[in-house]
């Protein structure tokens, strides 16, 4: 083989070889991984290692145990359990987190923790089934579709946490990424938590029992909807509850039971 040969099949090889790097898997490249991270998660029989929470959660524990006032270690521990479902123990160290941050450097972000993770246990209950009813048609209404009871500390709470946030994000020591997700989405949770709060009055005001104080229920509601309005004005879930819930306050509404008779009757104002 001559020596042009030679060199015009090595331009090929290195052709060949380059063609086979550009041509990545697809999958990889929109997880932002490469063949090498590739191998690192790979185990016996070709399965790709899961991610192991329940050791993480240990990780931190030992940490906390050589640390156990480092607010960021009680951080990470309550987002870990939050994730692996220990909600309870999560907010105990949410809590935690905020007594070991004494110079409220990390407030704005553990505040925004507390109060997710007091909203999302609020979405678990009753009212994650009946959060839409109060849209619903008055026949439609029937005993244990209903919120029967509504505690004001169960939104009060979050809201407290989620301002708290918002006070303190001048002082949040982290990068501005974190800084700007938390100043959008604490205001859209508020405006989401005063449109629960809402809804979930409306919703008991029409439950089959006459507990007498629908009214003034409903009334409060339609303050609480309007304060998710100030915050984002476009929220069409609020926009459309503020008209039923006028609508509601000047021509009264009715309830009925199982059986379609009508169980109560509640007058409108004009």
């Amino acid at each position: 083989m001559s020596s042009e040969e030679k060199e015009e099949e090595e331009k090929n090889t290195v052709s060949e070889q380059q063609g086979v790097e550009e041509e990545a898997d697809p999958n990889l490249q929109e997880a932002g991984m490469d063949e090498d991270d590739l191998d690192t998660l790979e185990i016996e029989g070709g399965e790709l290692a899961e991610f192991d929470l329940e050791a993480q959660i240990e990780e931190f524990r030992a940490i906390l145990e050589e640390e156990p006032d480092n607010c960021i270690h009680h951080y990470n521990l309550a987002e870990a359990l939050e994730e692996s479902g220990e909600r309870e123990e999560a907010r105990v160290e949410y809590e935690r987190a905020l007594e070991c941050d004494t110079d409220q450097d990390y407030h704005a972000i553990i505040h925004y923790g507390v109060g997710n993770l007091i909203f999302h246990q609020l979405l678990s209950g009753i009212q994650s089934v009946v959060v839409k009813s109060s849209v619903g048609l008055h026949s439609a209404h029937k005993p244990g579709d209903s919120i029967v009871e509504v505690y004001e500390d169960d939104y009060a709470v979050p809201i407290e946490h989620f301002q708290q946030a918002l006070e303190f994000l001048p002082q949040l020591k982290a990068d501005e990424e974190l800084v700007d997700y938390i100043s959008k989405e604490a205001p859209i949770q508020l405006a989401n938590i005063y449109y629960k709060w809402g809804s979930d009055l409306i919703d008991k005001s029409r439950q089959i029992a006459h507990y007498g104080g629908e009214v003034k229920d409903v009334q409060k509601a339609l303050k609480l909807i309007k304060k998710t309005l100030e915050i984002d004005p476009n929220h069409s879930q609020a926009n459309l509850m503020v008209k039923y819930a006028k609508k509601m306050l000047a021509e009264g509404w009715k309830s009925f039971d199982e059986y379609g008779f009508e169980a109560k009757n509640i007058e409108g104002q004009g």
